[in-house]
């Protein structure tokens, strides 16, 4: 009997997959309960759908992902910080600061964790980051350090 699973079960497949499963198991175990629904025409319309609306969801994640890099990639940050002698920062220049700073330039909400710099930046200078838009988007922007 082909049915469509309502929840992740164990041994037979994830939550929105259509599996084939005895009859049995399907009447006496999934359908009694509510991990199942028997597929039919209705069920079948409505995995169709929430499938076309997950991959729209995701085409609009990376329209908005490349959209970002276009704004972003080879751009310049510049962060004003505070050095001691010899230009050495007093402590240092984190990703949240350089996630900050694209948020009130850009206007784009970027995840702290989701830059990754290059070394750590504790002198006024010009420092590569790579930031991470999406599963394999990244924009490299250069983050300045100065007064």
């Amino acid at each position: 009997m082909k049915v469509v699973l309502l929840q992740d079960v164990k041994g037979s497949g994830k939550k929105g997959e259509l599996v084939n499963v005895s009859d049995g198991y399907a009447r006496n175990f999934l359908f009694p309960r509510n991990l199942a629904k028997e597929a039919n025409s209705q069920a079948m319309n409505e995995l169709k759908n929430a499938e076309e609306s997950k991959q729209y969801k995701i085409d609009q994640q990376i329209k908005q992902a490349n959209e970002a890099k276009a704004k972003l990639e080879a751009k310049t940050i510049v962060i004003h910080a505070k050095a001691g002698a010899n230009g050495k920062l007093f402590g240092s220049i984190t990703p949240k600061e350089i996630s900050n700073e694209i948020k009130q330039r850009f206007g784009i909400l970027v995840d702290k964790r989701k830059i990754s710099i290059t070394g750590e930046i504790k002198q006024y200078g010009k420092y590569d980051c790579e930031v991470k838009l999406y599963t394999g988007i990244t924009a490299k922007i250069i983050t300045e350090v100065c007064e």
